[in-house]
């Protein structure tokens, strides 16, 4: 690859000849852009000279209509920006009002949120494995996915309502408290996903086909990752250890005992290890969260149905699966939020990928960007 590159901008590159060059689309109704990203890719046979991302093929307007609902109404909103993780999107909202207006969380409420973020990570992880093995050219692995992610799923549902775009916390503290069903099911879930996470080595992390699919593709340099601001696995698959649970701890994260995995070689193998591994360390909290759950109010009683926050600002970040989530809120004093502003992992991760594909082959590309765990948020004003 490295000689390709050399040989290739010297004699095509550098001297500006693109005759024999194509333009290539890929999306947005490619399955493995998710259907709201398009990329131009510039071809010099299989190799690609320069590739373009185009956003903005769904918008939604998700920042104004911040301003224009009352702080409750908007909750329903965080569960859309993130589909596959939806409560870290829930946690940034509400902890960011909660700083503004100066709410307090009840104790067990942190737990709970803690507890349901977790296994909604876990779902969001199992979703992102499956669905780029089916990237690769695999099929048989996501049905093993959705089983264990099915059960998952019900889990949440039962005490949250939804399946997907979750709407579970609130201002001081969640919608309704959890019972001896759901932890039940919950020890369940984990036991099982333990030894799932067995199977899953076996039969995809030491297969052989997988490992020459995505080992040494797709590297990332921690000065790429840094220059783009690039979070979550994505940076710490180059070796970069930063987690918003460790670095600006929030909620009661500081209690438990856990880590942040992270891999030094930076290439799509490192990516999926990252998740796979975060999968235990999310299982780790949970079974800690679990034991140490303290009885009391699941929601602060004080907390006011009519909210009003004095004039000021707040901003409040999380760990999603994707990588760092922040939410900044601005007040007047008045029903609604004069201003709202949304930060996603995916637009920092994906805007590396554009230096980071010049000489890369196509099929690799898509490997690449399958690695990246995208999921386009509409949030643009």
């Amino acid at each position: 690859m490295e000689f390709w590159k050399e040989d290739f901008y010297s004699r095509k590159f550098a001297e500006k000849k693109r005759d024999d060059t194509i333009i290539v689309n890929m999306g947005p109704q490619h399955p493995a852009t998710h259907g709201v990203l398009r990329v131009l890719v510039e071809l010099y046979g299989e190799y690609i000279v320069r590739s373009e991302c185009v956003l903005g093929y769904l918008h939604r307007m998700q920042e104004k209509m911040g301003e224009v609902k009352t702080y409750p109404q908007f909750y329903p909103n965080t569960g859309r920006l993130d589909y596959a993780h939806a409560l870290a999107w829930n946690w940034a909202y509400v902890g960011a009002v909660e700083r503004l207006a100066g709410i307090e969380v009840p104790e067990r409420a942190e737990y709970i949120r803690v507890i349901t973020t977790e296994l909604n990570r876990i779902a969001s992880h199992l979703l992102w494995w499956g669905v780029y093995l089916l990237d690769l050219g695999a099929f048989t692995p996501v049905m093993y996915a959705f089983e264990d992610r099915e059960i998952l799923l019900d889990i949440l549902q039962r005490i949250t309502g939804s399946r997907l775009t979750y709407t579970y916390f609130r201002f001081g503290g969640v919608f309704q408290d959890i019972d001896s069903k759901f932890i039940e099911q919950t020890k369940n879930f984990c036991k099982r996903m333990r030894s799932r996470l067995n199977l899953y080595r076996d039969f995809v992390t030491e297969n052989i086909i997988f490992r020459k699919r995505v080992e040494g593709v797709g590297v990332f340099s921690k000065d790429l990752i840094t220059k783009y601001g690039a979070t979550g696995p994505v940076a710490r698959g180059s070796g970069i250890n930063y987690d918003v649970r460790k670095a600006e701890p929030y909620g009661v994260y500081d209690r438990f005992d856990f880590e942040i995995p992270v891999e030094e070689s930076g290439d799509c193998l490192a990516r999926y290890t990252v998740r796979m591994r975060e999968i235990e360390q999310s299982l780790n909290i949970i079974e800690q969260a679990i034991e140490g759950l303290p009885e009391g109010d699941f929601r602060n009683k004080k907390a006011p149905k009519i909210l009003k926050p004095p004039p000021g600002e707040a901003y409040f970040s999380v760990e999603s699966a994707r990588g760092k989530v922040g939410i900044y809120v601005v007040s007047d004093g008045g029903l609604n939020p004069y201003r709202v502003k949304l930060r996603s992992p995916t637009y920092s991760n994906l805007s590396l990928l554009n230096e980071a594909s010049e000489g890369m082959l196509l099929a690799d590309y898509v490997a690449t960007l399958g690695s990246l765990d995208l999921v386009i948020p509409e949030i643009d004003k």
